[in-house]
């Protein structure tokens, strides 16, 4: 997936523990476009209702990546067999509900192809 281009290849992490609030699990970077293979998010304490949301740059756009999943303590969802393009201050979001004390734990893979400025 290597692209010869000036590039980094990167996983980031966040830990959803905030019923009904929005977690930032990745942000593409203003000098950016950025290639996500890889998703996963896990459940961690008790049934929880996951969503996970790729918001396009304007904040009102978005694509329901995953919508309403019912997960139980131990529950997987994994996403490697295919590839999100993020343009400049795109965003993806989970969102844990049903729970009073969630615990989503979530991570990508991102290559960032870094645009020239000018």
């Amino acid at each position: 997936m290597a692209s010869p281009k000036a590039t980094r290849l990167i996983t980031y992490t966040v830990s959803a523990q905030t019923e009904d609030q929005d977690a930032v699990l990745y942000t593409c970077p203003a000098n950016c476009r950025a290639m996500m293979s890889l998703l996963f998010f896990s459940n961690a304490n008790g049934n929880t209702t996951v969503d996970v949301n790729w918001w396009r740059n304007n904040g009102t756009e978005h694509v329901h990546i995953v919508g309403g999943k019912n997960m139980t303590t131990g529950e997987y969802v994994q996403f490697s067999d295919g590839i999100i393009v993020f343009e400049p201050g795109d965003y993806m979001t989970i969102t844990p509900s049903g729970n009073t004390t969630p615990h989503i734990d979530a991570l990508c893979t991102v290559e960032e192809m870094f645009v020239p400025v000018g």
